[in-house]
């Protein structure tokens, strides 16, 4: 930002429009990495999932009692978080058939995001109270 107030102050019209045209590249990437993040993880039900899995392999209907989600939602969401490589799916040899699903290692990179997420909802709620 400094650089580009510099540019214009000595009016450097070709190395403006060259940082201005990089600038607004990296904002497209920004963007974009943000819409990949929120395809990911985004929705009602994900980032929840995510939480409660962070406790401790769940089976099914586990989940959805603890989450207060329907089979069929949870199923949906789960199966995408399976895509993405967030949750791992284990059928376990028991009768009836269980099955049991946990964090995968790549899902700990979310930590940092969940983290603040939750700073954010802490003093928002606060600022919704007072």
């Amino acid at each position: 930002m400094i650089y580009f107030c510099y540019l214009l102050h000595k009016g450097y019209r070709l190395q403006k429009e060259y940082y201005m045209q990089n600038n607004h590249n990296s904002c497209e990437k920004a963007q974009l990495a943000i819409q990949d993040t929120l395809d990911v993880v985004g929705g009602k039900w994900k980032l929840v999932l995510i939480s409660v899995l962070r406790n401790g392999k769940r089976r099914f209907r586990e989940l959805s009692r603890e989450v207060g989600i329907s089979p069929r939602i949870l199923s949906k969401e789960l199966q995408e978080l399976e895509m993405h490589g967030l949750v791992s799916r284990t059928v376990c040899d028991t009768k009836p058939i269980t099955v049991e699903y946990a964090l995968t290692d790549y899902s700990k990179t979310l930590s940092e995001v969940i983290v603040a997420m939750h700073k954010w909802g802490v003093e928002h709620r606060k600022k919704q109270i007072v």
